[in-house]
């Protein structure tokens, strides 16, 4: 298998991540980053595009990085138009829609523009995988209660799909022939059901499922319209919702190695806490066992969270009936990036067309 040069880009809320992989060995990686105050002087995340386009420059410069050398780039996707998982080329209308917000904000529009300028510049091809706007629901998955909404996929789909696939090589079997249930837990939790290599049903990222250490998870819908409804303005409310809820608005923390250590101390509220939110976790891993039928090879844990033995026991005891559980600690996003541009660069991963 030949080897590939492939500079990967990871745009965050206050960081930009860049690596050098050779195939999927990192040859070095590197991070630029903000401060929280540094980057609310600007008025919105199009703003931030030169400033952010001009450090990751310096940086390549810096690190002597050639990016004629390079044979692709690879950035983190962003909300864009829903579509199917794989790879997608970055181009022009890709790259209007995210930074215009068209289909959601979040700062990982910004890479996709930051990659398409030096690929241009070096005369080859960028391209993003798995992006959060990744799509493969069910029409079924997408009716609610009323006709003028309907259910969105919105979710981790680059760390979902990784750990998909080391749960597949771990089985020993194809990632396309297997049934698995796979839980992202961080700052946000999604538990998608990936059928056969596809993700039927998800949680959505922002709005839905379980409470996270940060998000409120999906709320009963009477009290939500009542506290929408008391004059409350609209963005502390949707920060309170999304940054400032879950675990955060009952402990005023959204670490959880925190909450370990008081709940060490004693701490009966956060233990129980904690038991609340494994335990909501655990019911949506329970849904998602519906929606496959029971046929289930295994559960798959992944994301930050997934570090916490605390954590992944406590959910483990209300799901480990359901199949074996796997956990992949962590959320490399960067290596799976890799694997991603390898597995295109080798012929396993056909490019599609934005919005094609």
């Amino acid at each position: 298998m030949k080897e590939y040069k492939v500079l990967v880009i990871n745009v965050g809320s206050t960081s930009t991540k860049v690596g050098l992989f050779v195939s999927e060995r990192p040859a070095f990686q590197k991070v630029i980053e903000y401060s929280g105050s540094e980057l609310s002087s600007y008025p919105d995340l199009k703003s931030q595009l030169s400033r952010r386009q001009a450090d990751l420059e310096k940086l390549l410069k810096s690190e002597n990085l050639n990016t004629g050398a390079l044979d692709l780039i690879i950035s983190r996707g962003g909300l864009g138009k829903p579509g199917p998982a794989g790879a997608y080329e970055i181009d022009d209308e890709m790259c209007r829609d995210l930074m215009a917000g068209k289909y959601g904000k979040h700062p990982s529009a910004l890479g996709p523009a930051m990659a398409l300028t030096l690929a241009r510049s070096a005369g080859i091809r960028s391209i993003i995988i798995d992006p959060p706007s990744t799509d493969e629901f069910r029409d079924l998955a997408r009716v609610t209660g009323l006709p003028e909404i309907k259910r969105k996929s919105a979710f981790h789909a680059l760390n979902q799909k990784a750990a998909g696939r080391r749960a597949a090589a771990k089985l020993g079997k194809k990632f396309e022939d297997i049934n698995l249930i796979v839980a992202h837990l961080g700052g946000g939790i999604t538990v998608g059901a990936h059928e056969k290599g596809r993700v039927v049903d998800c949680s959505h990222g922002l709005s839905e499922g379980p409470m996270t250490p940060e998000r409120a998870g999906i709320l009963p819908t009477l009290d939500m319209l009542d506290l929408a409804s008391s004059g409350k303005d609209k963005k502390l409310l949707e920060k309170r919702l999304v940054g400032q809820g879950g675990l955060f608005a009952y402990l005023g923390t959204t670490d959880v190695r925190k909450i370990e250590a008081m709940i060490r101390d004693g701490h009966a509220e956060a233990d129980f806490l904690l038991n609340a939110m494994s335990y909501q976790i655990g019911k949506e891993i329970g849904s998602m066992a519906s929606v496959l039928k029971g046929k289930i090879d295994a559960v798959v844990l992944t994301g930050g969270l997934a570090h916490s033995l605390m954590l992944t026991d406590r959910i483990r005891e209300w799901i480990g009936f359901l199949a074996q559980v796997l956990i992949f600690p962590g959320e490399d996003e960067m290596a799976a990036m890799a694997e991603g541009a390898s597995r295109f660069l080798n012929g396993g991963e056909p490019l599609k067309k934005y919005g094609g």
